[in-house]
């Protein structure tokens, strides 16, 4: 048997089928029983958090382009890389206060019937894991037009966090009609 060194190609292609012979386990697989794990931000004074398998993307805001006709709370479009996204202002959907913006801005992208839609918040707070033990009752969080997307909470050291379905948002007919009336 030789021992002359693989060629460089070799060495690439053994290292591919070791990798994908290797699958760990996806997220869901390996999280522990009563962890929920999701996106946490906030709007306005509310804490809130969103599944990860809602959130396909955490962006800085693009220039945005204004899209005539469409409802206030549609700031326009934006391309994110080669992809034109609807750029829409959760905070005044739901609450009629447009976001302030600054530098530092964020925004979700989420999965809609159609195509992806760029969500503005006020602020990224990170990854965020509750346990059972920590669900509550969302309260306050889930009052006004909150109420249809907060079903529930989780109570972190004192602090609450609501659970902001956005699949139920991007089903709402009056999030799907962003033209306006």
């Amino acid at each position: 048997m030789s021992n002359s060194p693989l060629p460089p190609f070799a060495i690439l292609a053994d290292y591919e089928r070791r990798s994908l012979d290797h699958t760990p386990g996806t997220p869901e697989q390996i999280d522990a029983a009563g962890l929920w794990r999701g996106v946490g931000y906030r709007l306005g004074d509310r804490r809130l958090a969103s599944m990860f398998g809602e959130v396909m993307e955490i962006i800085t805001l693009p220039g945005v382009t204004p899209v005539p006709g469409g409802q206030n709370w549609l700031l326009g479009v934006a391309n994110v890389r080669g992809t034109l996204l609807p750029v829409a202002d959760l905070k005044l959907f739901l609450e009629g206060e447009r976001t302030v913006l600054h530098e530092s801005q964020r925004a979700l992208v989420v999965r809609q019937p159609g195509g992806n839609v760029a969500i503005l918040i006020d602020e990224l707070l990170g990854q965020r894991h509750f346990t059972d033990e920590q669900r509550c009752d969302p309260g306050e969080i889930a009052q006004g037009r909150y109420e249809q997307y907060v079903t529930q909470g989780y109570n972190v050291g004192g602090v609450t966090y609501g659970v902001f379905n956005m699949a139920v948002l991007a089903r709402s007919a009056e999030f799907r009609q962003a033209a306006a009336a």
